[in-house]
């Protein structure tokens, strides 16, 4: 005769073997799917990964999308400009799960050239330590030396000296379209989401928004497709965390100590206090056809990844509008200026200008230069430098990942 409590205790053992064999059955069913998640989200990003190699070697060029007849994965992409540069969207998705990724996309430069003064002006002269590392394209192939300063003048050379034209290579037209305006949705900013508190974040799939604030900026981070505009003056506080975001007035000025990465496009002044660091690929533009005086003014240890572009003047306005970078900065990418150049920083990258200028307390010097270093070399080949002139049959490359 089996007594109650066996009978009971067999009820318990059979109810407890059949629980860990359920739950053994469901982690084994979600492992499985998880195993399958992961595996479709690896098909996804290579995918991704091969649409944007294919997007690359195709010049940008718009393609119908494509799919693979294996993993059943559709992938697309298209591009569009966003300020100077241009965006890569791209886009592999299933009836499950969609992977996108979005880069700006960019020209490799083969620009060797380190220094092109036009030929409309006196020859160049320096003073103290120079170092021209690249090709330079000058008045005239010979340097005289300027006795200013009371000290040791050396003049380091390592390239090609050929007479330059009487006119800078022609700007790419595009920078001129900038100030024409750009595709955005106009919107306050009390209307933008935010993720998190004083977070602002637009991503590049959508469209561009553009938001009109005060003169001041502080305190505030914006990421992203957004463009901020001002009809007088933009102030940006060190405070501020501005990534990728594109800035319009006419005056717009960075206080010492600021960090990010903009396009700045002015018609009046822009100014960089002392310290301020801007990462690649950062840009700041004048755009000045009129007969009003417009200056790119950066002080002390400045640094800069990217370009700095004054244009628009006539000849004979050269003397109204001028860049000034003070010592002890750096320059990783290009200048270009149609005005006249006060230059003290290090330039690892390519100048041109229809004027360079040194000034002391009591006097200015025409095409001289002075305790400078500017050299292409130091621009890597795998640099992808802002399009400065538009180039035709060289290969495209990422410039960054956004997305």
């Amino acid at each position: 005769m089996v007594k109650a409590h066996s009978l009971l205790y067999a009820i318990y053992i059979c109810l407890i073997v059949s629980i860990i064999c359920g739950a053994l059955l469901f982690f084994t069913n979600l492992y499985g799917q998880l195993n399958l998640y992961y595996n479709l989200q690896e098909e996804l990003y290579i995918n991704n990964q091969s649409i944007v190699n294919l997007a690359l070697e195709n010049k940008e060029t718009l393609q119908e999308p494509i799919q693979d007849e294996k993993s059943g994965i559709i992938g697309s992409y298209a591009t569009k400009p966003y300020g100077l540069l241009n965006l890569l969207l791209v886009k592999s998705e299933t009836n499950k799960d969609t992977v996108q990724s979005a880069h700006f996309i960019g020209l490799y430069t083969k620009d060797k050239s380190a220094l092109f003064l036009t030929n409309f002006s006196k020859s160049l002269t320096y003073t103290g330590t120079v170092r021209l590392i690249g090709d330079n394209s000058l008045p005239s192939t010979y340097i005289e030396t300027a006795y200013i300063n009371n000290r040791p003048n050396q003049l380091i050379i390592d390239g090609k000296n050929t007479i330059s034209e009487n006119q800078l290579p022609e700007i790419n037209p595009d920078f001129k379209k900038i100030f024409y305006g750009i595709r955005a949705i106009k919107t306050n900013l009390s209307d933008v989401e935010k993720p998190k508190d004083s977070l602002y974040f637009n991503s590049f799939f959508n469209t561009t928004k553009e938001i009109y604030l005060n003169s001041i900026v502080s305190n505030v981070i914006f990421k992203g497709n957004f463009i901020i505009r001002s009809k007088d003056s933009l102030h940006i506080k060190k405070n501020t965390v501005l990534e990728d975001v594109i800035l319009i007035a006419p005056k717009i000025t960075f206080e010492a100590g600021f960090k990010g990465t903009v396009q700045a496009f002015a018609s009046e002044r822009i100014e960089l206090e002392q310290n301020v660091i801007l990462n690649y690929p950062s840009v700041l533009c004048i755009y000045n056809e009129t007969g009003d005086d417009s200056k790119i003014k950066i002080k002390k240890e400045c640094k800069i990844t990217g370009a700095v572009v004054l244009f628009g003047n006539t000849n004979e306005m050269i003397d109204k509008n001028s860049i000034e970078i003070d010592e002890e900065g750096l320059l990783f990418g290009d200048i270009y200026c149609t005005g006249k150049l006060f230059l003290k920083s290090k330039v690892y990258g390519s100048v041109y200008t229809n004027r360079l200028f040194y000034k002391t307390e009591s006097a200015s010097y025409d095409n001289t230069i002075s305790d400078i270093e500017i050299n292409a070399k130091k621009r890597p080949n795998y640099f992808i430098s802002i399009p400065i002139f538009d180039s035709k049959n060289v290969s495209h490359g990422i410039i960054k990942k956004v997305l």
